[in-house]
C-alpha cells in the first residue's frame, strides 16, 4: 500500500509541537515546545491531534495535587505531555494493527496515560479509542470524551443505575454534569440537576425533569431522596447527602479524599447506604473502549450532544488552564491543535 501524503510527511518530521511544563505549580509553567515526534509500534497507531481539552484532572495534574499524581506523573516533576482527551485522524499504523488505518477519524483517551496536549500522539489499537462520530467535528468529538467517558463510568460501572431509579446530578453543567444528565436520561432514569440559576435552563433542555437552583435552594434540606447522587464537581460530601439518599442508595463524588476512602469503607460495613469515589481513569481500555461506542449510539440516536464553553488555541494552553481554575466552566473547554 502507497503512503498517504500525511504519512510520508510525519515519517519526514521528527519533531512536532507539544506542551511542556519542567515543573509543577500555576498555569504560568506551561510552554510549547518542539519534542521528538512518537513513531508508533507495531501494536500501535499514531493520532494526528486537532482537538483535545483542559479540565478539573488537567489542573491537578499541573498543580501535583492531591500527591498521589506524582507516583504518575513524576514525583519531582512533570516527567510527560499533559492531556489525554483527544479527536484526530490517524496518519499511521503499527504493521500489526488491522482494526484501524490512515485516513480513519478516532476520538478517545490516553488515560491513564497522556500526552494529547501534542500535535501527535501514539497510543495502542486496542487501547480507548474508537471511530468517532461522522456527523461531529473533531472539537464536538473531544467535548463527547470529555465528560462523557467519566459519567459513564460512575453511572454505569459503579452507580448501576437502572430505568426508573432516580439520580441527582451535583454540578449538573460542567462536562461530567452535562454527560451525566445526558446519560441517566437515555437509561431512563428521573434526572433532577444541580447548578447555579444562568444554567437552569440548558441542564434542563438536556434532559432533567427536576433542576435545582443551588443559589436559591439547598436540595439537602428538602425532603426528596434519590437513589443516586453524583456529586459531578465533588463539592457536596456523603456526610451532608446521606439523608437525601433512599433506601438502598448510592452516592458518588469524582473527588479523591481522605474522606471519602473512609466513608467507602465504614458504608460497606454499617447500613445500606454506600460512599463511593473511582478513579475512571485507571479503568481497563477495553470498558473505555465499550463506552465510547455507546457514546457514538447516544450520539447519534440524537440522545446526547456535546456542550462546549469555549476553545483555545493550543499556544494559549496557558489560558485555557487559567479559565478552567476560574470554576466557572460550562460543558468543556476546547483546545484546537492546527
Amino acid at each position: 500500500m502507497t503512503p498517504s501524503v500525511e504519512e510520508q510527511s510525519v515519517k519526514s518530521r521528527t519533531q512536532m509541537r507539544a506542551v511542556v511544563a519542567k515543573t509543577y505549580g500555576s498555569a504560568d509553567i506551561l510552554r510549547v515546545e518542539e519534542v521528538p515526534t512518537p513513531i508508533p509500534e507495531d501494536d500501535e497507531v499514531l493520532v494526528r491531534i486537532h482537538a483535545t481539552v483542559v479540565g478539573p484532572p488537567d489542573s491537578a495534574a499541573r498543580e501535583g495535587r492531591p500527591f498521589l499524581i506524582r507516583f504518575f506523573n513524576g514525583l519531582r516533576r512533570p516527567t510527560a505531555v499533559p492531556g489525554n482527551v483527544f479527536a484526530g485522524q490517524i496518519v499511521a499504523v503499527g504493521r500489526d494493527v488491522m482494526q484501524f488505518a490512515p485516513g480513519d477519524d478516532v476520538f478517545g483517551t490516553a488515560a491513564p496515560g497522556s500526552g494529547a496536549h501534542a500535535e501527535y500522539l501514539c497510543l495502542p489499537a486496542d487501547g480507548a479509542v474508537a471511530v468517532m462520530p461522522s456527523e461531529l467535528t473533531y472539537s464536538e468529538a473531544a467535548a463527547v470524551c470529555d465528560g462523557g467517558l467519566t459519567a459513564m463510568a460512575f453511572l454505569e460501572d459503579h452507580a448501576h443505575l437502572q430505568a426508573g431509579e432516580s439520580i441527582l446530578v451535583n454540578g449538573a453543567s460542567g462536562s461530567v454534569g452535562t454527560a451525566a444528565v445526558q446519560i441517566a436520561s437515555a437509561l431512563g432514569a428521573t434526572v433532577t440537576g444541580v447548578c447555579s440559576t444562568a444554567n437552569v435552563e440548558l441542564v434542563r433542555s438536556l434532559g432533567a425533569e427536576t433542576v435545582v437552583d443551588y443559589k436559591t435552594t439547598d436540595f439537602a434540606a428538602t425532603d426528596t431522596t434519590y437513589d443516586v447522587i453524583f456529586d459531578a464537581v465533588g463539592k457536596r460530601p456523603y456526610s451532608t447527602c446521606k439523608e437525601s439518599l433512599a433506601p438502598g442508595g448510592r452516592y458518588l463524588t469524582t473527588v479523591l479524599s481522605t474522606r471519602i476512602l473512609l466513608q467507602m469503607l465504614s458504608t460497606r460495613l454499617i447500613g445500606d447506604k454506600r460512599a463511593s469515589f473511582a478513579a475512571t481513569g485507571l479503568g481497563a481500555a477495553e470498558t473505555k473502549r465499550e463506552h465510547l461506542h455507546t457514546l457514538r449510539e447516544l450520539v447519534e440516536s440524537g440522545a446526547f450532544r456535546p456542550v462546549i464553553d469555549r476553545a483555545y488555541a493550543l499556544d494559549d494552553i496557558a489560558d485555557a488552564h487559567r479559565y478552567v481554575d476560574t470554576g466557572h466552566k460550562v460543558g468543556s473547554v476546547l483546545v484546537t491543535v492546527e
